[in-house]
């Protein structure tokens, strides 16, 4: 396995956050789709493919912080596909909107959220690679 030769802060902290973020992830989304009723009544108009690939990718986010705390390089690329992934699955909650859909204005905001995070933890991660 090939390892990034300075990590430093900024590599770590990506780690961190994307480790954090990705249980809260599979907690969150593992609670809207596992859970009761009241659990499901409290997701509201959720998009369901919007739901399920952020349930999925929250173990992906946990196995790239874990990398990019290890200083692994796979875990860069692994952080550029989930910031890609999360763009355009971003791109198709917006189609489903323009197209009339039903939707809950939080997920918006948390699809926002979750581009840009992994946006700048793939940035930080290929420019600790590319140092």
């Amino acid at each position: 396995m090939s390892t990034i030769q300075q990590g430093g802060w900024g590599l770590k902290a990506a780690g961190a956050i994307g480790l954090v973020f990705g249980l809260l992830t599979i907690f969150s989304g593992g609670t809207a789709l596992f859970g009761g009723e009241a659990a499901r009544a409290a997701v509201g108009n959720a998009v369901p493919f919007v739901l399920w690939f952020n349930f999925v990718a929250g173990f992906a986010y946990v196995l790239a912080g874990l990398g990019l705390l290890l200083t692994r390089s796979w875990a860069v690329w692994l952080s550029i596909a989930i910031a890609v992934a999360t763009v355009l699955v971003l791109a198709a909650f917006g189609l489903h909107v323009a197209g009339g859909g039903l939707y809950e204005t939080r997920t918006l905001g948390a699809m926002l959220l979750r581009s840009t995070a992994w946006s700048w933890i793939a940035v930080t991660g290929w420019r600790t690679l590319s140092a």
